[in-house]
């Protein structure tokens, strides 16, 4: 290996992903370690099994000089050992957010990668080449101390493109403008800007926008001109959030509870939203909106806060978890879906969607529409399969829809045994034959599986 040409060995280490690999292959072989500087990325995910490890050096000092080095030795040799560097990850591994901290808490600093003090000490270094920076903090190391790390990004950092910030509190004060900055993600973050004044003022150019669980929040307003996409994840309820966007294309906007929503975007044309709990809403008509995502216990009350959309060509419908008193607010009927939505060609069903359905099944509109649904495209996903009920429902949809093309049903894998879900695939086929039909199985956190010929039994159980 150490007979290779430099530039295949530089085009073998630029396939590696984690600079964990880099080093190894760097100890390995005398032309990787000579050529691995070179390299324009540093991407170190520090596992927290490590973590566990060095906390317990003191009660077994014998095996001391085998443990890891601490992290913050590791990424400081790596960046200074490097030349010219474009693009900077460094992370540690989180407990999950529903373990108890207590057997890993402690005072020390190691893995607090936001500190000020740590950061100093290598991005002047590297902020002159530095187009993308992700730090992903410890948050049982991060959680109680606030960080500086945002106002030295501003500071050092005038060409940077994309900046990545997660489990961390962080101050904005003495903020400098970064108009280099193209994309911002805050995850999980603890941020001192109630508002988001600093926000706006300090990337005013913007184009994607990532904040998903950021506390801190009072009276929210993101303004930004230059706004593309957008993806708002807020865990607490909010009194007022405001958008003036005047740019932006895709809105995924999800909130348990907002008692007042302004949007002003009139270039809109991909908008999800989930909300249980919605309360005035002020909307510059949306004249560009093509697809509609909505998740709510209560959609029919979502529905009627806005204006009827007239321009919606795709629309996904997601119940949320039905509580008490939820499923008779929640009555989408195919009737109202053509009041409120009489463009609509292509409608997909999630899973709580279509368990309301089931559940309102016998009140659901039978009332004929004459074919009235202009879909071409319909999807579905079944958590179960009743071959009867199922069936009757799949007709109740596409019975109404004279131009309909395209069908998808996706069945639980856990959910419905395989001569079950044969027999109903057979009915369907059989019923309409003239459909192109689609068959797969979801399962929660998972990729959806598409199936061509039957029901795998691995597929679906």
């Amino acid at each position: 290996m150490d007979n290779l040409p430099a530039t295949l060995v530089f085009q073998i280490l630029s396939r590696l992903d984690d600079s964990a690999d880099v080093a190894r292959c760097r100890a390995a072989w005398k032309t990787f370690d000579t050529v691995a500087p070179d390299l324009p990325c540093i991407n170190l995910q520090y596992p927290l099994k490590r973590y566990i490890e060095l906390r317990s050096r003191d009660s077994d000092s014998s095996s001391s000089s085998s443990l890891p080095s601490p992290l913050k030795t590791i990424i400081l040799h790596l960046i200074s050992n490097s030349r010219s560097l474009e693009s900077v990850h460094i992370g540690a591994e989180n407990l999950p957010l529903d373990v108890s901290h207590a057997d890993v808490e402690d005072y020390g600093d190691d893995m607090y990668l936001t500190d000020g003090a740590f950061v100093k000490e290598w991005l002047p270094r590297v902020s002159g080449t530095l187009k993308s920076l992700s730090i992903s903090d410890f948050w049982v190391h991060s959680g109680w101390r606030r960080s500086e790390v945002l106002p030295l990004v501003s500071t050092c950092c005038h060409n940077l493109l994309e900046l990545e910030l997660k489990h961390a509190w962080l101050s904005v004060e003495n903020m400098n403008p970064m108009p280099m900055l193209t994309s911002l993600t805050l995850e999980f973050i603890r941020l001192e800007d109630k508002n988001l004044t600093e926000l706006n003022k300090s990337f005013p150019n913007l184009q994607v926008l990532n904040l998903i669980d950021v506390r801190g929040l009072k009276l929210p307003t993101i303004h930004l001109l230059h706004l593309k996409t957008c993806q708002w994840t807020i865990t607490d309820a909010q009194s007022c959030l405001i958008l003036i966007t005047p740019n932006l294309t895709t809105l995924s906007l999800e909130c348990r509870k907002v008692v007042a929503l302004y949007i002003e975007a009139p270039l809109l044309s991909d908008l999800h939203l989930a909300i249980d709990h919605l309360g005035a809403v002020s909307i510059k008509t949306f004249e560009n909106l093509k697809s509609l995502s909505l998740k709510s216990s209560y959609i029919c009350s979502l529905i009627k806060n806005f204006p009827h959309l007239k321009t919606i060509e795709n629309l996904t419908l997601n119940s949320g978890d039905l509580g008490v008193g939820a499923v008779d607010d929640s009555k989408f009927t195919l009737k109202k879906m053509l009041t409120y939505f009489p463009t609509v060609t292509s409608l997909c069903f999630k899973t709580s969607a279509w368990l309301s359905f089931e559940v309102l099944y016998e009140s659901f509109d039978r009332v004929c529409l004459d074919g009235r649904l202009g879909l071409t495209t319909f999807r579905g996903y079944l958590l179960r399969v009743d071959p009867a009920l199922t069936f009757s429902l799949v007709a109740c949809v596409l019975d109404q829809c004279k131009n309909l093309v395209d069908v998808s049903l996706l069945i639980h894998r856990d959910h419905a045994a395989a001569h079950v879900s044969r027999r109903f695939m057979d009915w369907c086929v059989a019923r309409w034959p003239r459909l192109n039909w689609r068959w797969g199985a979801w399962e929660e956190g998972t990729e959806d599986t598409w199936i061509t010929n039957g029901i795998p039994n691995a597929q679906i159980n």
